[in-house]
């Protein structure tokens, strides 16, 4: 296992050899202040909806070809800072169907998050519920809203949310984790991997496997499993189609039976076939022992119907497939863009796990270099470019007013943009002094910048943080 360790610094070198006419356009400020009006309950002066800037907004399509100019969905993170640059901190935008409002300030996003409800609303993911619908399937904690969402997270939170229960599953993390180092080495060819974020897939996908269903599916072997390598492409089929149905109506794809719908329902069909089989194998293997396990736990202790643990377990598999190997490639990237850091890192491992031991989660406690890394890396690449969050009352953020049901948009590589180096590169300054100098509202790790609905992927992906070799 110290041979593993001693490979790090192998891996991450391969990583470094890619209205017709315009609306307002007076831009709102872009110092990130949070003053008395951004943090205020209401304010008599604050503007309206209608007075917020914004890019050309079209009838019917609003800024959908602009956007599609720049490069579409794919590149719309780029179009979105460009767009703060344009118009400060925050401006509209509309795109197709879809409206909302972008903040990218550390500020606004503490002043929305300090004024949030015990439930936060998320956007509605129309063509998640649309499939939902359709099949008669529960509402999975990405969907479901309130205190529903409340209740159903509520009984996974004990075993995938507390950090004390994290670390129980240090066991089945690193023995994933030693055959993923295992993986690498034979899969390089002169020093290059064809597709690390696939290996991460199937590494993040074995680990969350074994967590639900205590069940290998060999992955990370030469001899691999087809019906776990369609699940993970059914994850990426559908993550790729759903987005066109957010900014056209997803009523419009159903009626018409679209290229992209049917793509969408195939992916989900099997996504949710794969987990369903599963979860019986596992609710029925263990049905008249008490060992512990983790599903028969979560169902036998909660009051979830079996639709609802089918609907939370699924959503959990595709969750922890995109996210944690997501969170895992920037952090590699990143430690790969600062030899200094990365060297740091290995001599914290090495001085904290004694020559032929497996690294726990006993020793990731003193470790604390390598929680400022990961932090550092989920702040600057967060897993997703944005968050989203419907406004359930009235709210003012800085100098406007808005009304109950706004979609707000955050743009979360922009609001740590004031804390980057000038190539968006983590620097060992900003890793060492993380906490002092972004504010908790720019990373989330703490007070009142914590997002609510933290989710069991980033738990996850915390979990996983130092796997053998890395």
């Amino acid at each position: 296992m110290r041979a593993h360790i001693q490979k790090g610094p192998q891996i991450l070198e391969l990583l470094k050899k890619k209205s017709v006419g315009l609306q307002h356009c007076k831009p709102t400020s872009s110092v990130c202040v949070l003053d008395s009006k951004d943090a205020a309950g209401s304010a008599p002066c604050a503007h309206s909806l209608d007075s917020i800037p914004g890019p050309t907004n079209w009838p019917l399509f609003g800024s959908l070809f602009e956007l599609l100019r720049k490069g579409g969905l794919k590149r719309q993170h780029e179009a979105l800072i460009n767009y703060h640059k344009k118009f400060g901190k925050i401006f509209q935008m509309k795109l197709g169907s879809f409206e909302s409002v972008h903040i990218g300030a550390p500020c606004l996003l503490e002043a929305l998050y300090r004024k949030e409800g015990n439930y936060p609303q998320r956007l509605e993911i129309k063509p998640w519920k649309a499939y939902r619908d359709m099949r008669d399937e529960a509402y999975g904690l990405l969907i479901l809203e309130g205190k529903d969402w409340q209740r159903v997270r509520s009984a996974f939170q004990q075993k995938l949310m507390k950090p004390t229960e994290v670390m129980k599953l240090d066991g089945k993390i690193n023995e994933v984790s030693a055959d993923l180092i295992k993986r690498i080495g034979r899969a390089q060819v002169n020093g290059k991997i064809d597709d690390l974020y696939f290996e991460l897939n199937k590494w993040s996908f074995e680990t969350i496997c074994y967590v639900l269903y205590d069940k290998r599916f060999g992955l990370l072997q030469d001899n691999i499993s087809q019906e776990a390598m369609d699940f993970i492409t059914s994850v990426k089929t559908m993550m790729s189609t759903f987005g066109l149905m957010m900014v056209t109506p997803v009523e419009l794809h159903k009626t018409f039976n679209t290229t992209t719908w049917q793509d969408h329902t195939a992916a989900w069909d099997r996504i949710f076939s794969t987990a369903k089989l599963y979860i019986d194998k596992n609710l029925k293997r263990h049905s008249n022992d008490n060992t512990g396990n983790f599903l028969c736990d979560i169902y036998h202790q909660s009051h979830l119907t079996k639709k609802e643990l089918y609907a939370a377990t699924t959503e959990l598999q595709v969750g922890g497939v995109e996210t944690t190997a997501n969170s895992m490639l920037w952090v590699i990237f990143n430690l790969s863009r600062n030899p200094c850091s990365q060297a740091k890192l290995l001599k914290e491992i090495q001085d904290v796990v004694p020559a032929g031991e497996t690294p726990s989660a006993e020793h990731i406690k003193n470790m604390p270099y390598l929680k400022a890394c990961l932090k550092e890396s989920m702040r600057v690449s967060p897993s997703v470019p944005f968050t989203s969050r419907t406004l359930d009352k009235d709210t003012v953020l800085g100098d406007y007013t808005l009304s109950k049901g706004v979609s707000i948009s955050l743009l979360d590589l922009l609001t740590t943009a004031p804390y980057m180096n000038s190539d968006s590169k983590p620097s060992e300054v900003q890793i060492s002094a993380l906490h002092q100098t972004a504010g908790p509202a720019a990373h989330g790790s703490g007070g009142a910048g914590v997002p609510l609905r933290l989710t069991a992927g980033s738990r996850g992906a915390e979990g996983a943080a130092a796997p053998p070799g890395v």
